[in-house]
């Protein structure tokens, strides 16, 4: 199954934009950040995870939630970037590029995570960080499990050739590309730009800036049979891209095979064209979350969520 119907999130109880990953975040909003006040911009991003765990909730969706009570970690609500999981039983751990990211990582998340569900094997690629070698997780790749294909966008976040050693030992081949704003900045994270569902994907092609590369990326979705929902660069700026397609756990009172949600903040739900969402809710309904502080972290919806593709022990 493309879409995961069980989710992990990080609450946190501190909580302010990163500078050290703004070097290379533009959709990062450090001076709104730093106008509050500091307890108020925490209860603030406290309450945003807690909303879209009851949205997940309403979506069909089990969460697994972890708070952080620290203050050593600031992007903590952003676990997708350390943390994957896979359908045949593997969890893959990954090397952070910003120092203040990596202590992220937590034996507790993992060892709970084992203990709740079939872990076939855990594979820890961390160690690339003392060769500032970086792979930050379903952040830096979008994976496509139908085609088998890691779509990646080219960044300081992204070590290809670790990316192609992921890709050999998850049964995937790498599809990358470079993307970047009409300024020239190149597009940190794949997932603001792209995401991939069950028969439509969201993509920001206009930021592929070779048409080879843009419509090698249209084509590999294509065959993967979806329809393919282009905006432009204002709506991925609006985290459009950053969109994550769930599916209801199956049950006797729901669809066999399970109703489909796009979940997405309410920025982003605003900023699709009626056409587009048309088309977005002829495979799922889009579901919003409104998450504006964790927004000025330089992430939003998708980026807060680790979709568990694992089976649960009984």
């Amino acid at each position: 199954m493309q879409s995961p119907s069980r989710a992990l999130l990080v609450r946190p109880h501190h909580f302010t934009a990163n500078p050290e990953t703004a070097l290379d975040n533009a959709f990062q909003h450090l001076g709104a950040a730093r106008a509050e006040d500091p307890a108020v911009l925490a209860r603030r991003a406290y309450d945003e995870v807690g909303r879209l765990a009851d949205a997940l909730d309403a979506a069909g969706v089990a969460v697994t939630m972890f708070d952080d009570p620290g203050t050593a970690t600031p992007d903590s609500v952003f676990p997708n970037n350390w943390l994957s999981t896979h359908a045949d039983g593997t969890l893959a751990l990954f090397p952070m590029y910003a120092p203040s990211r990596r202590a992220e990582r937590r034996a507790d998340i993992v060892a709970a995570l084992r203990s709740r569900f079939h872990v076939r094997r855990v594979v820890d690629y961390s160690d690339g960080e003392a060769d500032a070698r970086f792979l930050e997780g379903t952040g830096a790749m979008v994976l496509d499990d139908v085609t088998g294909t890691a779509f990646a966008c080219r960044s300081r976040r992204l070590d290809e050739t670790l990316l192609a050693e992921v890709c050999a030992d998850l049964g995937l081949e790498p599809l990358v590309f470079d993307a970047a704003d009409a300024a020239g900045v190149p597009v940190y994270h794949t997932n603001v730009l792209m995401s991939v569902g069950t028969e439509v994907a969201v993509l920001g092609a206009s930021m592929i800036r070779d048409p080879a590369r843009r419509e090698a990326v249209r084509e590999r979705l294509r065959a993967g049979g979806r329809e393919v929902v282009e905006i432009d660069e204002d709506q991925v700026r609006a985290f459009a891209g950053n969109c994550l397609e769930v599916v209801a756990e199956a049950s006797a009172a729901s669809d066999p095979a399970g109703e489909r949600s796009l979940m997405m903040s309410g920025t982003a739900a605003a900023a699709l064209t009626p056409d587009q969402r048309r088309r977005i809710e002829r495979s799922c309904r889009v579901r919003a979350v409104e998450v504006p502080t964790i927004a000025t972290a330089g992430g939003s919806v998708r980026c807060m969520i680790a979709g568990i593709h694992l089976a649960p022990r009984v």
